[in-house]
């Protein structure tokens, strides 16, 4: 692991809060370079709760959004990982990811402030929200990537499952109390504005990140070519059968989660009656699914494989979707809603843990960028396309048939990827083969790499 200096009373506080909880000597989160990004993830993620809620209400109470129009906003929150992940990885690869990622905050921090002043300037309408859920998914499309890789060069690869797992707990926390927050304060200012805390939070997180210090290894570009450079990239995820199924079915996922997510809020909204604050209420219980599946994923992971683990995620998610779409106009239904969001929030989980362990275990250090905007790229193709039909299904037959589309859908999925060999047969992680030959500029003879430590000695454990 990294070193673990303690460099401010903040830190010295939080070991001795650590060795209260009786915390193991070898837990992550006694690292101090891990547990700075573990803060910045829980502030981003208590952020992010509230512009989960508050710009979707924004659309729909607000701006009185048709299910189609909800399904564009969707889809243009998408549209950018399909047009520049590609791009994105070859340059993340050549550059430092953590000043990426802590310019994307900011940029986020921006993109959601803009909403409040818009409100207030009088220029908020629908097409002002599909320009800032554009700018949002590009920043999620570069930066995301980048934070997905700085994890690699803070953690050994033998314990990605254990990081991802409390990362999801981060987020988990963030989602259990935020969804009661984002609720009382949309109630008290209203949605356009309480994205002005998300914001503040943003920041607070690009702040904390700032503190992260990772030694990153470059490689000279002498020689570079961007064309072949893309396609060293998606050589590699083609030329590995566990990341193409994988791709294909969380991709497959993603298409049937959009198609759920653009009717959510309008199904719970128009046909179960419930207030902006009740539909904040309602999303603790999401948070408390991932609290659920953070604590025990590594676990079940461990026992059933990272293989068998994702492809349960499947079916979870599909059983809550499906439970939503016979929910009646009652308080059952409002019971349904509430199982539905605590159904995805550990599906949703178990995918993802398993799914980001799985792909950076078996990739070497110099591709991780563009094999990372590859697998984001793939996996989000289906996504746009399925926000779409959710939003056809929803305003021209009716909101239930959206929510079937996606609950049988994600059911059949977890059945057919049962049946592929390189998903189901995964039961430990695997290694990055030796026989791997480096693909692209860092291939060619006569180019050392040139390492760009942004001033600290401290060495990542897995050589990058």
């Amino acid at each position: 692991m990294l070193p673990n200096r303690t460099t401010t009373w903040v830190d010295r506080l939080l070991d001795r809060l650590l060795d209260l909880i009786q915390l193991p000597a070898g837990d992550l989160l006694r690292n101090l370079v891990y547990r700075r990004l573990w803060t910045s993830i829980l502030i981003s993620s208590l952020g992010g709760q509230i512009t989960l809620l508050a710009l979707p209400l924004t659309a729909a109470v607000l701006l009185h959004a048709s299910p189609t129009q909800m399904g564009v906003l969707t889809a243009m929150e998408l549209a950018p990982f399909v047009l520049f992940s590609l791009p994105a990885g070859v340059w993340l690869d050549r550059v430092r990811k953590l000043p990426v990622y802590i310019v994307g905050e900011l940029t986020l921090a921006v993109a959601v402030a803009s909403v409040p002043i818009a409100h207030w300037m009088g220029w908020l309408g629908m097409p002002w929200l599909y320009f800032v859920g554009f700018l949002l998914g590009t920043v999620y499309t570069i930066a995301g990537s980048a934070s997905q890789i700085v994890l690699t060069q803070v953690v050994s690869r033998d314990r990605l499952v254990e990081a991802h797992a409390k990362n999801a707990l981060a987020s988990s926390g963030a989602e259990v109390a935020g969804p009661g927050v984002a609720g009382a304060l949309i109630k008290l200012v209203g949605a356009p504005l309480a994205l002005a805390v998300d914001a503040l939070l943003l920041i607070a997180s690009a702040a904390i990140l700032r503190g992260v210090k990772v030694n990153e290894t470059l490689h000279r570009l002498d020689g570079a070519h961007f064309w072949r450079d893309l396609k060293a990239g998606v050589d590699f995820v083609r030329g590995k059968p566990m990341l193409v199924a994988l791709a294909c079915a969380v991709g497959g996922w993603q298409m049937f989660n959009q198609a759920a997510q653009v009717v959510q809020i309008l199904f719970a909204t128009r046909v179960l009656g419930l207030s902006a604050q009740s539909v904040g209420l309602s999303y603790i219980a999401l948070g408390a699914g991932t609290v659920l599946a953070s604590a025990i994923g590594h676990r079940v992971s461990a026992r059933l494989g990272p293989g068998p683990c994702l492809v349960s995620g499947f079916a979870l998610c599909g059983v809550g979707w499906a439970a939503l779409c016979a929910a009646p106009a009652n308080a059952w239904g409002v019971a349904a809603f509430a199982f539905t969001l605590f159904m995805f929030g550990v599906g949703a989980v178990f995918i993802f843990i398993n799914f980001l362990s799985l792909r950076q275990a078996v990739t070497p250090g110099p591709l991780l960028g563009r094999m990372t905007s590859t697998m984001r790229w793939l996996i989000l193709i289906p996504a746009g396309p399925g926000a779409l039909i959710g939003g056809w299904l929803g305003e021209h037959v009716s909101l239930r048939a959206a929510l079937a589309f996606a609950g049988v859908g994600a059911v059949l999925l977890a059945v057919l990827a049962w049946q592929v060999q390189a998903i189901r047969s995964v039961k430990v992680l695997p290694k990055v083969e030796e026989e791997d030959p480096p693909l692209g500029v860092e291939a060619m003879p006569g180019l050392p790499p040139v390492s760009q430590a942004g001033g600290t000695n401290l060495q990542p454990v897995n050589g990058n």
